[in-house]
């Protein structure tokens, strides 16, 4: 779920489509974590301690940490994309035939239950790093992104139900605009909805790109393509991925310790947005309720915010990677 340097489809750009041609599948899947050093300085990784990352991706901060914490240190890694797990459990064999890293594929709405079944509690630092990884989006046949055509897919556990296209093809135009308009914040989600239901059905990413090209008049001198804000706002969907966000914060501050750290890495602002005022409400020691007298209560704090403002990439990391430029990492502990 992870973004490998961290790209959502809010940041996608217009590319040759053979990029990649000729590239080894080593060098194509190798993942470049984004904000690497921020996450193992912020989550204090060293020797000996449990961590969780609930979202495996390239394995490129879970190989970090079992290296910062070793020789004792133990990972327990998840990741909805059954591919996800494969790979990682493959690039990092050594670690897990040494009893050191754990996989499980497993979305991470049901982290309370795994941490729970491989007996990992308490947990001394838990990563959320949202978003795709890298070798999904350059599958064509994951269907994440229109650099690459292939079918209108986006589900990073392929066993669930819902696709893309069954969005698309299905749902009434007004919820296929106001999802578009609420998951991609793209202004312009009437026209595109209205388009797309006068020409559905689509079963490739190139066509449904193409449509919403046309949809909006064209590219009209603008850095992103037309389509992007709505191949986001179908890849949220399609994985209820902020639901999944909301979902799992609470299970994070139940599993960590007294102590223990909490670092999400988000890619737009609508995660952002539910990760700040989470932490601002675990961190607060008043609970704001209408209806008590005084307007609400007191309560004690659960989290000590660490970053007051999310760290985001400097201009070198963006510039090695560009799929990293709009990450926003946040770290809290838990009192």
């Amino acid at each position: 779920m992870m973004v490998s340097g961290g790209i959502q489809a809010g940041d996608e750009e217009e590319t040759p489509m053979d990029a990649h041609a000729g590239a080894h599948p080593s060098d194509l899947y190798r993942h470049v974590p984004v904000l690497l050093e921020a996450v193992l300085e912020g989550l204090q990784i060293r020797p000996g301690m449990r961590m969780v990352d609930a979202t495996v991706g390239g394995g490129g901060h879970t190989e970090a940490m079992l290296q910062r914490s070793a020789p004792d240190g133990l990972v327990l890694g998840l990741d909805a994309d059954p591919e996800a797990i494969q790979r990682v459990a493959e690039r990092l064999s050594h670690a897990v035939q040494a009893g050191r890293l754990r996989l499980v594929q497993s979305n991470f709405t049901q982290l309370r239950q795994t941490v729970h079944t491989h007996h990992f509690a308490p947990v001394d630092a838990i990563l959320l790093d949202l978003g795709v990884s890298s070798f999904q989006l350059d599958l064509a046949d994951r269907g994440f992104s229109f650099q690459q055509d292939g079918p209108l897919d986006m589900r990073f556990d392929p066993a669930q139900p819902l696709s893309a296209a069954d969005i698309v093809n299905t749902w009434p135009e007004q919820e296929l605009a106001d999802l578009i308009y609420q998951y991609g914040e793209e202004r312009r989600s009437r026209r595109i909805a209205r388009y797309l239901v006068r020409h559905r059905p689509f079963e490739t990413t190139g066509q449904l790109a193409q449509a919403v090209e046309r949809a909006v008049g064209g590219r009209r001198g603008e850095r992103l393509h037309p389509a992007t804000r709505t191949f986001q706002a179908l890849r949220i969907a399609v994985n209820q991925e902020l639901a999944a966000l909301e979902s799992v914060l609470p299970q994070c501050l139940e599993l960590l310790k007294p102590g223990g750290r909490l670092a999400v890495i988000s890619f737009h602002s609508l995660e952002d947005r539910i990760v700040k005022r989470w932490m601002q409400a675990e961190a607060s020691s008043f609970v704001q309720d209408p209806s008590h007298p005084q307007g609400g209560y007191e309560k004690m704090p659960g989290l000590r915010i660490i970053t007051r403002k999310p760290i985001v990439p400097d201009a070198a990391e963006i510039q090695h990677n560009p799929r990293s430029r709009s990450a926003k990492l946040r770290i809290a502990e838990r009192l």
